[in-house]
């Protein structure tokens, strides 16, 4: 399925095409946001038709919807992004989430499973199927967002932060398939201890959210990371201090 088209920036060759996935959530509304703003056309994409349109529609961004954890659906949105632009600049990968336990043996099957087709499922799909194109588009970027989880790792956050390692390593293999072509393309991992946006902030006023990252932070970090020369940070995990 296809959403509305939601800015007037045209689909032009000299228009860089930048997907954001996870793109309804409060930290893909920023990265849209700040991308728009930096010259790109910007193809948002969600699992829910309602909210990718309303989150496209503040961003200046196009909605597309699909289910990427499903391999034949990413198939299909490829097709309709590379019909509408006839190179892809990078991907944005924001599809997250969280299950934790109260301590190691209550991390569950269920919990696991949903951490894997969350984090790794998601990234694992989008990377195999859009590789040719990063790959071959001179300074492209993939992008995720990890967990400094990853680097001390709890019993409560086992399936967590097991799952984060597992789609940072896939990235780094990303990184190293990028490197062979020497284009200057860059898989990168983006680090933080968790993000903020400001809804949170007004829904929790008694919290001060220690160690957060702001989404604009983050939307800021991307788009200098396209104005970063690629053999300085491909294959980087760099830390998103808040």
């Amino acid at each position: 399925m296809t959403g509305q088209q939601t800015s007037a920036v045209p689909a032009a060759a000299d228009i860089r095409t930048v997907l954001v996935t996870g793109g309804s959530g409060p930290s893909g509304v920023a990265v849209s946001t700040a991308l728009v703003a930096a010259g790109f056309r910007v193809v948002s994409i969600g699992s829910d038709r309602a909210r990718s349109e309303q989150a496209a529609a503040i961003s200046g961004a196009t909605a597309m919807v699909c289910d990427l954890e499903d391999a034949a659906d990413v198939e299909h949105l490829r097709e309709r992004v590379m019909a509408a632009s006839p190179g892809l600049a990078g991907i944005i990968h924001l599809v997250g989430g969280w299950r934790g336990g109260a301590d190691f043996t209550s991390q569950s099957d269920s919990d696991w499973d949903f951490m894997v087709a969350r984090a790794v499922t998601t990234l694992r799909n989008v990377t195999r199927t859009f590789h040719h194109d990063l790959a071959t588009q001179e300074g492209s970027r993939f992008v995720m967002v990890s967990s400094t989880a990853v680097g001390k790792p709890t019993a409560k956050n086992a399936n967590y932060a097991a799952a984060k390692a597992a789609a940072e390593s896939w990235t780094l293999s990303l990184a190293d398939s990028f490197a062979a072509n020497n284009n200057d393309s860059a898989a990168v991992v983006l680090v933080v201890k968790s993000l903020v946006d400001d809804a949170q902030r007004t829904a929790q006023p008694e919290r001060r959210f220690p160690g957060a990252t702001d989404v604009h932070d983050l939307a800021s970090a991307v788009v200098r990371l396209f104005d970063t020369p690629g053999h300085e940070i491909n294959g980087h995990r760099i830390t998103l201090a808040p």
